[in-house]
């Protein structure tokens, strides 16, 4: 082996890179694990503030039923008619998102082409033979073994 420039020889250097590629990779997963704690962080914040969002709306729905309810039965309507038409209104909104909800289920697919590719893997693998083992391998059968008696318990 010649030395190199520097005067070591190049089971050093090849040494040395390993051991330098070896801590980059180590620094490089440090890294991907600090970013994944810092994102999932940011989805569990963002998530609960979500679910606490939806509590609250969840929550108004019926206050605000009520005093639409109430505003309707101030113009002179009775209560009774007030809220009739608050609830008529919720059931129209809901029957609109039914709807809504019926056409976008409906358009969905199965997914053809991931399909059809794994039919395609699946034929060219059923093609494919097994490696031949070597002859000085012998294989052994396993031996069925004898149930114990109940006396030599």
């Amino acid at each position: 082996m010649s030395p190199t420039d520097d005067g070591r020889s190049i089971g050093q250097l090849v040494a040395s890179a390993t051991t330098e590629l070896s801590a980059l990779v180590h620094e490089e997963i440090a890294l991907a694990k600090a970013e994944l704690r810092q994102d999932v962080k940011r989805g569990v914040i963002g998530s609960g503030a979500a679910i606490a969002a939806g509590v609250l709306v969840l929550f108004s729905l019926p206050v605000l039923s009520f005093a639409a309810a109430y505003g309707i039965h101030n113009l002179g309507l009775g209560l009774a008619w007030s809220f009739t038409i608050v609830g008529a209104v919720h059931l129209l909104v809901a029957f609109v998102l039914l709807l809504l909800a019926k056409v976008k289920l409906s358009r969905i697919e199965p997914p053809r082409r991931s399909i059809a590719s794994a039919k395609q893997s699946a034929a060219v693998l059923s093609g494919v033979k097994p490696h031949p083992r070597s002859s000085s391998v012998k294989r052994t059968e396993p031996t069925a073994v004898e149930p114990m008696s109940s006396s030599s318990a």
